[in-house]
């Protein structure tokens, strides 16, 4: 498993987590396929679910000769922390700020990003020793939180997700963004049902391309 400032580094230079969420086990590896196909190395498999440990360990099989980075979302306690990491996940991330999952991830180095919404949240997951802070829901607040967060706190990683979409990413990148989480605008439900996965791999193409336009300006 890579270090975790290279897991970092790779991250932010993406710019883009994919959060593969409610996909079954036998359409995880496809889905998961498809998205990097497209371009998006770091893909999170949620642990809200069933077979969370199955699914990433089938997903770091099939992309294990590639550049893909796996890891688990919905991270909500110790225990599944440690079940995600003894799966193979490289990265924990969490929709709140948990701080024994911060140690166990650290005491395995592995790359973490609890969710936060205040500046508590935030100073909490800092001084546990957080990697990236998810900002979490990105769609309630608006891209003006990440200033609102990093004006008293200083340079902070905030990765923002849900509801962040093609239309409305350059806001959150101008807004000091370092990465994004992208969910439904990626994994389209329909698409997964129908075992469209081309569709799948141009949505993840075009929330890319948005991406970097939004960084090139």
């Amino acid at each position: 498993m890579p270090e975790k400032h290279v897991l970092r580094e790779r991250i932010v230079e993406s710019g883009v987590i994919a959060v593969l969420r409610g996909v079954s086990e036998e359409r995880i590896v496809p889905v998961a396929r498809a998205i990097h196909d497209a371009g998006v190395d770091a893909l999170e498999i949620t642990a809200d679910g069933t077979h969370t440990a199955e699914k990433i360990s089938a997903v770091d099989r099939e992309l294990t000769d590639t550049d893909a980075i796996v890891g688990a979302g919905t991270v909500l306690d110790a225990p599944t922390a440690e079940s995600v990491i003894d799966a193979g996940a490289s990265f924990v991330v969490s929709p709140h700020t948990e701080t024994d999952v911060v140690r166990i991830c650290n005491r395995n180095g592995v790359l973490v990003a609890p969710g936060v919404m205040t500046p508590t949240e935030a100073v909490t997951a800092m001084e546990a020793g957080a990697d990236l802070l998810k900002m979490f829901p990105a769609s309630t607040v608006g891209p003006d939180h990440i200033g609102a967060l990093s004006g008293p706190l200083g340079d902070v990683d905030i990765v923002p997700t849900g509801g962040i979409s093609p239309d409305n990413v350059a806001a959150f990148f101008d807004a000091g963004a370092v990465a994004v989480g992208a969910g439904g605008a990626i994994v389209d439900d329909e698409a997964i049902a129908a075992g469209d996965f081309d569709r799948i791999r141009e949505n993840a193409a075009s929330f890319l391309e948005a991406v970097e336009a939004a960084r090139e300006k």
